[in-house]
C-alpha cells in the first residue's frame, strides 16, 4: 500500500521525493509528449490525410471535447486520488501520442486524438488543482514560472532531437510519436512507484460548485479558451498552409518559442508577483490584440514569412502571463473549492473549444484574416474584464465592485 504523507511531513524527505519536485516532474514528463504530437501534427495529418482548414479545425473540435467534460474529474477523485489520477492521465497521454502514426486516416487521427486529449485534459485539470493545494499564495507566482520553464526545457531537448535528426536521419512520423510517447509513459510510471501519495491540509469539496463571487474567474476562463483556440488551432497551419513550412521548419520556429519561455517564464512569474494580475493580464490582452491583428495584415497586406513567424513568437510569450488565472483565483478560492473549481474552469475554458475550431475552419476557408480579426476582438472583450480585477484580490474582494460596495457612502 502507498503510503500517505501529510505536505507538512514532506519537508523530511530528500529533496528529490518532495511534493514539489514531482510538480516538476510532472511538468517535465507532459510537454514531450504533448509538444512532439503537436510539432508533427500540421505536416502529418496533411501529408498522411490531406487536411484542409475545415478538416483541421474539425480535429481541434474533437480534441477540445474532453476539455469541455473535465468536470467529470470530480466524480473520479470520489474513488481515486488526485495525484493517481494525474499520473494514470500522463500515461494515457503518452501511449496514444506513441501510437499516432498507426492511424494515417480521417478516422484513425480523430481517434487517437481523442484518447490523447482525455489524458491531456484529465491530467491538466488535475496538475493545476495540484498545483495549488501544494504551492503556497507567496510562492506560486514564481514556481509557476519555473515549472512553465522546466516544461519548456523538456520540450527543448525533444524539439532539438526533431530539428538535428528528422531529415539526418530520415526519421518517420512513427518513430518520433513512439519515442514522444514512450519517454512520457517512462516518466509517469517511475513517478508512481517512486513517490508517496501527498495529503493536502484542507480537504476538497468532491461535487460540483459554481460560486457566483467566482464569476469573474468564469469569464475570463471562457474568453481564454475560445482566444487560445485561434492560436493553437491557425497559427501554426497558418505557417505550413500559406509559407509551406516543413517538419524540421516548423519545429525551429516551436524552439525559439521554447527558448524564450524558459528565459522569460520565471521573469514573468516574479512580475506577477510585483505588480498583480490586473496589470500582468492587461499587458497579456493589449499585446495579444496588436499580434492577432497582425496576424490579419499577413494576409492583407502581403507581409511575409519573417513578420508571421515573430509574431507566432511574440503571440506565445503572451500567452506564459495566462499563469496569473491561476494565482488569482488562488487568492480569492476557499481551500477546499480547489479541486472542484479546477474541474468547472477547464470545461468553461473549453465550452467555446468544442464548437470554435470547426466553425471557424469553415471561415477559415472564405477569410483567414477575418479568423485573426475575430480573435482580437475576443481579446479585447479579456482585457476589459481583466481590469475588474482588485489589485489585492482575496476571499471577499474578488472584483472591483466588492470594494466599490464596501466603501461608505459619500
Amino acid at each position: 500500500m502507498v503510503a500517505l504523507v501529510p505536505l507538512a511531513a514532506a519537508k523530511t524527505l530528500p529533496f528529490w521525493r518532495r511534493p514539489v519536485a514531482l510538480l516538476f516532474l510532472m511538468a517535465l514528463g507532459m510537454p514531450i509528449a504533448f509538444n512532439t504530437w503537436s510539432a508533427l501534427l500540421n505536416n502529418f495529418v496533411i501529408d498522411a490525410a490531406q487536411f484542409d482548414g475545415s478538416d483541421i479545425g474539425l480535429l481541434h473540435t474533437v480534441r477540445e471535447i474532453p476539455g469541455f467534460l473535465a468536470v467529470g474529474v470530480i466524480a473520479i477523485i470520489m474513488v481515486v486520488r488526485e495525484q493517481v489520477l494525474g499520473l494514470v492521465s500522463l500515461v494515457l497521454l503518452g501511449a496514444a501520442t506513441a501510437v499516432t502514426a498507426w492511424f494515417p486516416s480521417m478516422a484513425g487521427i480523430l481517434t487517437i486524438t481523442m484518447l490523447s486529449s482525455i489524458g491531456f485534459h484529465y491530467y491538466e485539470t488535475v496538475n493545476q488543482s495540484l498545483q495549488l493545494q501544494w504551492l503556497t499564495k507567496a510562492e506560486a507566482p514564481q514556481m509557476l514560472g519555473w515549472l512553465l520553464a522546466a516544461g519548456s526545457g523538456a520540450t527543448l531537448v525533444a524539439y532539438l532531437a526533431i530539428m538535428a535528426l528528422w531529415e539526418t536521419l530520415g526519421l518517420s512520423y512513427n518513430t518520433v510519436y513512439m519515442a514522444g510517447g514512450g519517454i512520457t509513459v517512462a516518466i509517469a510510471l517511475f513517478a508512481m512507484l517512486a513517490y508517496p501519495q501527498f495529503e493536502a491540509p484542507n480537504p476538497q469539496i468532491k461535487k460540483m460548485i459554481l460560486r457566483r463571487r467566482y464569476w469573474l474567474y468564469y469569464a475570463l476562463q471562457f474568453m481564454s479558451g475560445a482566444r487560445r483556440q485561434i492560436f493553437v488551432v491557425f497559427a501554426g497551419f497558418m505557417m505550413v498552409e500559406r509559407f509551406g513550412f516543413e517538419v524540421h521548419e516548423i519545429t525551429l520556429l516551436y524552439l525559439i518559442n521554447l527558448i524564450a519561455n524558459m528565459v522569460l517564464a520565471p521573469l514573468l512569474g516574479r512580475l506577477v508577483g510585483v505588480f498583480g494580475e490586473r496589470r500582468a493580464l492587461g499587458v497579456e490582452y493589449v499585446g495579444l490584440i496588436i499580434v492577432f491583428l497582425s496576424y490579419g495584415g499577413v494576409y492583407y497586406l502581403g507581409w511575409g514569412v519573417v513578420v508571421a513567424a515573430t509574431l507566432y513568437v511574440i503571440d506565445h510569450i503572451f500567452f506564459a502571463l495566462a499563469l496569473a488565472l491561476k494565482t488569482y483565483f488562488q487568492k480569492i478560492a476557499d481551500p477546499g473549492d480547489i479541486a472542484p473549481t479546477a474541474a468547472v474552469a477547464f470545461t468553461i475554458n473549453h465550452i467555446a473549444a468544442v464548437f470554435l475550431p470547426v466553425l471557424l475552419g469553415l471561415l477559415w476557408l472564405a477569410s483567414p484574416a477575418a479568423v485573426f480579426f475575430l480573435a482580437a476582438g475576443m481579446a479585447a472583450v479579456s482585457l476589459m474584464l481583466s481590469m475588474m480585477i482588485p489589485r489585492h484580490p482575496e476571499p471577499g474582494n474578488e472584483t472591483i465592485f466588492a470594494t466599490l460596495r464596501a466603501a461608505p457612502a459619500e
